[in-house]
């Protein structure tokens, strides 16, 4: 293995170790146990879906863009994680604190991530005042995959690329 990849996979392993174990606080825990939920299947396909129902202009547009980014981008996270079968952290990285009922799949690129970037941003791009809240929202859920020991820092990082690409490419093939 290069120099420069046991490089990267040690510093990754510290970053996940100092949010998984370091900052450790019971506001932090529920905080994150609740909103790493948004980030879900449920959640997202559930409020888009809804407001693509019953929104009306830009609104239910953006709704519309959030369910096409959303399945577009689970394309890719499928593919990746047949082809790069990553085991989740908690199965590997020692002392890890996890959440109830640990994801059993692998874990690259993060499925939440991928899932409430992909889903949010259509919005920020149709009321960018709300990305204020949108965005930090999105972060505190790609966050909280690292704090329940489900991801590591690129898991969240892929994710969230992917998410954010699928949603870039939706809204501008759309306009």
């Amino acid at each position: 293995m290069s120099r420069v990849v046991v490089w990267l996979q040690h510093h990754e392993n510290r970053m996940f170790c100092f949010v998984n174990q370091r900052i450790q606080h019971s506001v932090l825990g529920f905080f994150f146990n609740t909103v790493t939920h948004l980030g879900g299947a449920t959640a997202t396909i559930v409020v888009s879906l809804l407001l693509a129902i019953f929104g009306q202009g830009a609104l239910r547009t953006a709704a519309m863009q959030a369910l096409v980014a959303l399945a577009a981008s689970h394309i890719p996270v499928a593919i990746i994680k047949k082809k790069y079968p990553r085991l989740r952290p908690y199965l590997v990285v020692p002392d890890t604190i996890i959440c109830k009922n640990p994801l059993k799949d692998h874990s690259f690129p993060s499925g939440h991530t991928t899932a409430i970037f992909s889903t949010v941003l259509p919005y920020v791009f149709a009321f960018p005042v709300i990305g204020f809240a949108l965005i930090p929202l999105a972060l505190s859920v790609a966050l909280s995959r690292i704090y329940l020991g489900l991801h590591y820092p690129s898991d969240v990082a892929a994710g969230s690329f992917i998410g954010s690409a699928a949603a870039v490419v939706t809204y501008t093939s759309w306009v």
